[in-house]
């Protein structure tokens, strides 16, 4: 029993022993669990502050924070740092092994421990930054012959091409069409010229105040210069009383005439004064008798006139001072057209003559030297559009289109409504404004102001007011704001269209009652400008190598069958009765 006892005694001891041990193992084991979970949850901290914070400096610091935090809590020694692969290999076990004597086995049940791993999370590594090659670094590298080679083959690509662009640029500026220079041009060559030859008539106040006045609307119709007058003393057929330097006081003063040339001026319109000596009476220059006393008078008055800063002078009847007294014309020709200095190109000689017949008037275009000449060639009364024709091609082909000056009415002739009729006065309006040279309206024209029971009369300013329109028959309304608006728009274009203003005259077709020119100048684009002064619809079969197939309408006289913006076929361009349209097309190389 005894030896029983002490049996049973040392198996209940060794169980407690082993109890123990088992005590201490898992005491252990949840230690260690308990120092990686810390370890993993610092980890898990240190990357959210590397995240904040510089990346590189601070996961050097968590990594000697790890290893010393490691080092302090692992009792038995076991490294925490080690990889997460090295630590899913390390076996998780119990205590100490059993030695001599005081040795103890591993208990069925727990014993040994299984072996685990351990999930470390490891911080990304922060992102790189790139600094470049230091000042050194890049001095050793640019000496080296691969850089230097490279070096010289870009430096002579760059060459090559800057060579070819320039040798490209001097093919293209050498094959290029050149520009033609610009025809030399006075300002009277570059619009219209507006004749006021009644200041009484022009507006309300009836004098020359009344005409500064409507400066500005003038200017609106881009003229480029006015013709006043004749405004001076000329009892008709009186020599004797002839005072050429005076104003007529029924048109104003002297005050007023210097007001009006500087309002024109600001607005860069130009003032010619009709000088017309005897502009009441029978004759131009009164009797034969007296046509050299009135020249020699009219050569000081020239003179006074010029220095109150008028740009020109217009004469009447030149045909005959011209050829009765030569060397006094010739005089009076000096005096305005040889002038030096800056108004040496604003002042012009305009001459008037009655002629019709186109060889007369080239001839005395010729004989007077005048710088442009009003005639009668596009007023003869029965002639016909290929007459027309003819008579502007012979001017055309003797003269300088900046010698032709082109007009239908006039203080002696009327108004051009009254000429050619209400219903044809826009087609006239285009017809004058787009021929080679200087075009020339009476006041009025541009809303086709009618005669009425005299040649001058009362303008139109206010052409809805009832009242106005009562004193001049009641004329259309309609149709004189569309007069006015395609005058308005001509005017435009004749001011600086090059085509229009210097470019060459080309006939394409004309009969007896319908005409079409084309004007072109270099690469400008080139204006097609076609008149029907029939009755009834003209189609016009236009065929030239200059003409495209199609051209494109600026403006028409009629814009139901011709709308401004639409496109018509030259080879059959139908126009209305009475109808004319400006159409236009590029140039073409």
């Amino acid at each position: 029993m005894s030896q029983d006892t002490n049996v049973d005694l040392k198996d209940v001891e060794v169980k407690d022993q082993k109890d123990a041990e088992q005590k201490d193992a898992d005491q252990k084991d949840a230690e260690q669990k308990d120092a990686e979970q810390k370890d993993a949850e610092q980890k898990d901290t240190d990357v959210k502050d590397a995240e904040q914070k510089d990346a590189e400096q601070k996961v050097a610091e968590q990594k000697d924070t790890d290893v010393k935090d490691t080092d302090g809590n692992d009792a038995d020694g076991n490294d925490a740092d080690l990889d997460q692969e090295e630590q899913e290999k390390q076996p998780m076990t119990g205590g100490g092994e059993a030695g001599c004597g005081g040795g103890h086995a591993a208990s069925p049940g727990g014993g040994a421990e299984k072996n685990g791993s351990v999930n470390l999370k490891i911080p990304e590594e922060a992102e790189m930054k790139f600094t470049g090659l230091s000042k050194e670094e890049l001095l050793r590298v640019a000496g080296t012959p691969g850089w230097v080679r490279t070096r010289w083959a870009l430096l002579g690509l760059f060459w090559l091409g800057w060579l070819g662009m320039l040798a490209g640029a001097v093919i293209i500026i050498l094959q290029a069409p050149r520009c033609k220079d610009l025809p030399p041009t006075n300002w009277w060559n570059q619009g219209a010229l507006y004749q006021i030859g009644n200041v009484q008539a022009f507006t309300k106040e009836q004098n020359l105040k009344g005409l500064e006045q409507k400066i500005d609307s003038l200017a609106q119709l881009k003229v480029k210069g006015l013709v006043v007058g004749p405004i001076h003393v000329a009892p008709a057929d009186d020599p004797t009383k002839l005072g050429f330097a005076d104003i007529s006081p029924e048109a104003g003063n002297l005050k007023q005439f210097q007001g009006l040339i500087e309002a024109a001026h600001k607005k860069s319109i130009s003032v010619v004064l009709d000088l017309t000596p005897n502009y009441q009476g029978t004759g131009p220059w009164f009797s034969n008798v007296s046509v050299t006393n009135v020249a020699e008078r009219l050569k000081s008055a020239l003179v006074f006139w010029l220095k109150e800063g008028v740009d020109g002078v217009q004469l009447s009847g030149v045909e005959r001072v011209a050829s009765m007294v030569p060397s006094l014309w010739a005089d009076i020709r000096a005096i305005i057209q040889n002038t030096t200095g800056e108004s040496a190109d604003k002042r012009v000689l305009i001459g008037v003559t009655e002629r019709t017949s186109a060889d007369e008037v080239s001839s005395l275009l010729s004989s007077t030297g005048v710088d442009l000449l009003i005639s009668g060639v596009l007023r003869t009364g029965n002639a016909d559009a290929t007459e027309r024709a003819q008579s502007i091609q012979h001017l055309y082909s003797s003269h300088n289109q900046t010698s032709l000056a082109w007009s239908l009415g006039g203080r002696a002739e009327g108004h051009l409504a009254s000429l050619v009729g209400p219903e044809l006065v826009k087609l006239h309006q285009l017809f004058l404004l787009t021929l080679p040279g200087t075009p020339v309206f009476n006041y009025g024209d541009e809303i086709g102001l009618m005669d009425g029971d005299t040649k001058f009369p009362k303008m139109l300013w206010d052409v809805k007011s009832e009242e106005e329109l009562n004193e001049t028959l009641k004329e259309n309304l309609d149709q004189r704001l569309s007069c006015l608006s395609l005058f308005a728009s001509l005017s435009g274009l004749r001011v600086k269209e090059r085509s229009l203003l210097f470019g060459d005259f080309l006939l394409l077709s004309n009969s007896s009652s319908s005409l079409a020119f084309l004007r072109v100048w270099d690469q400008s684009d080139r204006y097609l400008a076609a008149f029907n002064w029939a009755g009834e619809t003209a189609t016009l079969e236009l065929s030239h190598p200059a003409l495209p197939r199609q051209a494109a309408v600026v403006l028409s006289t009629d814009s139901s069958s011709l709308a401004p913006g639409s496109t018509a076929d030259l080879a059959t361009l139908q126009l209305g009765p009475g109808q004319a349209a400006l159409l236009k097309f590029p140039y073409t190389p």
